[in-house]
């Protein structure tokens, strides 16, 4: 067989965040997710981070749908963008289909079909048969692909963990992995976040049990921040209230709407009787109120960053409230979320957190899980994915040691095509998949030397130089210095002041280049300012 199938990771391999992977073969294409990645602390200004997938741009017309996994925004943040450029099906599980709809809604995107599906239920696209699995997440409905191409049978695990007692009451679907090994597998492509975690992920019911116990304790109002999609976390909040007899709000834009869809949809169930607006809290004892709200990641417009500095419209923190911070910090955001928890602290609050107590499980497999995921699946050919490199090494080191030849384990990053056919696997070229940043309105116009003048200013601050000159290159009159976030205005100018006869070499030197002579202005005065301080801030020069 001459054909090959190409998988192409354009995201998720090598960090944590934004997965997309593109299967193609002839001319047929298939993307699975498209997610985003937050940005991390160096990364100032920017929103969130898309996959690169020009990959694709060229071959738009041969791209016949896109599977999700689940709903979170590592998998499904990036669709409005990638919707906005091509022209296929979503295929995706009633509750993250319903999730989905709402974001291409508030996108602008009603055009866009979205086909929902249930595990169990097999479809095909082309010369993809697709058979999609039940796994156990964080959140509700979540699947696996089963993909059987004309080479062979690829499983794509998507986000999971073996958790025999979840809060929707699904485990995972041990029998179908089974039956893919019985077929044979030519390749699995598993979720490596936990690879360094020896063990087994806790269930969900850990989380249920410590929140049974503090709902019991807390004597004022309980308040749970948590991720917006999360919302088996929202129906264990739900359940504790109903057992301790409290009333509950929602807050945060997002969460509400995913709640409200969620409830629409049969996977949250709140009583009609509990639910309040956030309006109406002060209208009950604070024993009697639990609010949900968004910001467990430290955000500072989400409602617990505002709540942490007083700036809510109907909210703000007592003493003797109960805070749960019911997530686990996505990497890059643990200073943003420590500042929050001391400003709650100095409100009167008493926060918990998952260093102090089990608020929160991961939704993906330890090593343990990840050894039985192997070893139900045997595949010829395996490739660690959604993960950091340092994570993907482990994974596929787990894998050797479990029996699969080193040789047919793929540890590459985002953009390496890998090529298989019935009995082999090669890793070819490598296509962009890095990353397009997002801020506000703009997408793509900012790049790595944007990023780098931001941390500039933001570390060293700025400085404008601007000066007048004749035709003989001879300056007229002083330079004029103009600084934020450098030094003190006076200090700035007298410092500045012993840059003037180097500026005024520069412009005689550079007269007869107007083109160059900003430039070398600019670094002329860097140079000096290094000289004297040992910063470097953003220099700029106008000469007139």
């Amino acid at each position: 067989m001459s054909e090959k199938l190409r998988i192409v990771p354009l995201g998720g391999l090598g960090e944590v965040g934004k997965n997309m992977t593109v299967f193609e073969y002839g001319d047929e294409i298939l993307i699975i997710d498209a997610g985003i990645m937050f940005p991390e602390n160096d990364m100032l200004g920017i929103d969130y981070i898309i996959p690169d997938y020009r990959y694709i741009m060229d071959k738009r017309e041969k791209i016949k749908a896109v599977l999700i996994t689940h709903g979170h925004e590592d998998h499904v943040g990036a669709l409005p963008h990638l919707m906005a450029d091509i022209d296929a099906p979503i295929y995706a599980t009633p509750l993250t289909a319903g999730l989905i709809e709402l974001k291409l809604r508030e996108a602008g995107l009603r055009d866009t079909v979205i086909k929902t599906i249930q595990p169990g239920f097999n479809f095909r696209i082309g010369q993809f048969n697709i058979e999609p699995f039940h796994v156990t997440h964080s959140i509700p409905d979540c699947v696996g692909f089963g993909i059987t191409t004309p080479v062979g049978l690829v499983v794509h695990t998507g986000d999971y963990k073996f958790d025999h007692t979840p809060v929707d009451g699904r485990p995972s679907d041990f029998a179908k992995l089974a039956e893919f090994s019985q077929r044979g597998v030519l390749a699995l492509l598993a979720d490596s976040t936990n690879a360094e975690r020896p063990g087994w992920t806790p269930s969900e019911m850990v989380v249920t049990e410590v929140f049974e116990r503090v709902f019991a304790e807390a004597k004022g109002r309980i308040i749970v921040a948590t991720f917006a999609s999360l919302i088996s976390r929202i129906q264990q909040t739900v359940n504790a209230a109903r057992q301790y007899e409290r009333k509950l709000a929602i807050t945060g834009y997002s969460m509400r709407k995913n709640a409200k869809m969620a409830q629409e949809l049969g996977y949250l169930e709140i009583p009609d009787d509990m639910l309040i607006d956030i309006s109406e809290v002060d209208n009950y004892p604070d024993h009697k109120i639990v609010i949900m709200a968004t910001g467990s990641q430290g955000e500072p417009s989400a409602v617990l960053g505002r709540l942490a500095i007083g700036r809510h419209r109907h909210l703000s923190v007592k003493e003797r409230d109960t805070v749960i911070l019911s997530a686990h910090p996505i990497p890059g955001n643990e200073e943003m979320i420590h500042r929050i928890i001391n400003r709650l602290y100095q409100r009167g609050a008493d926060v918990l957190y998952d260093q102090l107590v089990q608020v929160h499980v991961s939704g993906h497999a330890a090593r343990e899980e990840m050894k039985l995921m192997i070893n139900l699946v045997r595949p010829r050919f395996f490739v660690p994915v959604h993960g950091e490199l340092r994570h993907l090494i482990q994974h596929g080191k787990l894998a050797v040691e479990l029996g699969v030849p080193e040789q047919n384990v793929a540890v590459v990053e985002n953009g390496y095509i890998l090529e298989l056919d019935q009995h082999s696997m090669h890793i070819g070229e490598r296509v962009p998949g890095g990353y397009i940043y997002v801020d506000g309105s703009s997408v793509g116009d900012i790049g790595p030397s944007v990023i780098r003048d931001r941390e500039r200013l933001s570390d060293s601050g700025v400085v404008l130089v601007v000066a007048r000159c004749n035709g003989n290159g001879d300056l007229l009159g002083k330079p004029r210095f103009v600084t934020r976030g450098f030094a003190d205005f006076r200090d700035a100018q007298a410092l500045l002041e012993g840059a003037n006869e180097a500026i005024s070499r520069t412009v005689r030197r550079y007269r007869d280049n107007p083109d160059l002579i900003e430039e070398k202005v600019a670094d002329t005065v860097s140079q000096y300012l290094y000289r004297e301080t040992g910063r470097r801030p953003l220099v700029e020069a106008v000469v007139n």
